[in-house]
């Protein structure tokens, strides 16, 4: 038996996983504790941006086996409506400010000289056939083309979001390995508030249900 720490940004995230299930507590973050696939499971709504993922993932994880975040995100070429599989986040607001340049480095790392690699990579995608991507987290919602396409160019980016990039980092500095299921909600573009408000709840139960094949596999 595994204790996977599963975090969602958001309720209809949360509540997408494994619905109607479990025991919920009250405290810092809203969560829910049930038993699996012969797993011990923690479902915690962490709350959006880089900062409410990090704390609800330094204290929710320290004992956890896997951390694990599902939910959405945005497209940066990636087709919109479908889960991927995270093989690599970056944070891509972390990194220095030089004259008519920003140089994005590997979060945690100094900002300072070559920057090197910047990702944090997934554990090994357990068989579940979901085309893999690479996603750029933020404490910003893009709805630019042009950020869009930085980002893409940039990183070699084709998802966006504000958690899973600091989710990773916490993993790396807590030594555990870390995964995430993701669906697209919108194209990050003018058009992206309204369409991820109207693509939530369903781009959520996609990407639950996938964590759920997922935790099956494990």
């Amino acid at each position: 038996m595994a204790d996977i720490l599963i975090l969602a940004a958001l309720a209809e995230e949360g509540d997408a996983l494994f619905p109607d299930a479990g025991a919920r507590e009250s405290g810092p973050f809203a969560v829910r504790r049930l038993a699996a696939h012969g797993h011990a499971l923690t479902i915690a709504t962490c709350g959006l941006g880089k900062v409410n993922a990090a704390l609800c993932a330094g204290m929710l994880g320290a004992d956890a086996d896997l951390l694990l975040m599902s939910g959405t995100c945005g497209s940066l070429g990636a087709e919109a409506g479908r889960a991927y599989w995270i093989a690599e986040a970056v944070q891509h607001d972390y990194g220095a400010a030089e004259p008519g340049l920003f140089r994005r480095y590997r979060a945690g790392e100094w900002p300072i000289g070559e920057a090197g690699e910047t990702h944090f990579r997934a554990i090994a995608d357990p068989g579940l056939t979901l085309p893999h991507a690479r996603i750029a987290s933020g404490d910003s919602f893009v709805a630019c083309p042009d950020a869009a396409a930085d980002l893409a160019n940039g990183l070699g980016a084709t998802l966006v979001d504000m958690e899973v990039g600091a989710v990773a980092q916490v993993a790396a500095r807590l030594g555990k390995p870390w995964a995430a299921i993701k669906a697209v909600t919108d194209e990050a573009n003018e058009g992206s508030a309204g369409d991820f408000h109207a693509n939530l709840v369903r781009a959520a139960r996609i990407a639950g249900q996938e964590v759920e094949r997922l935790v099956a596999r494990l």
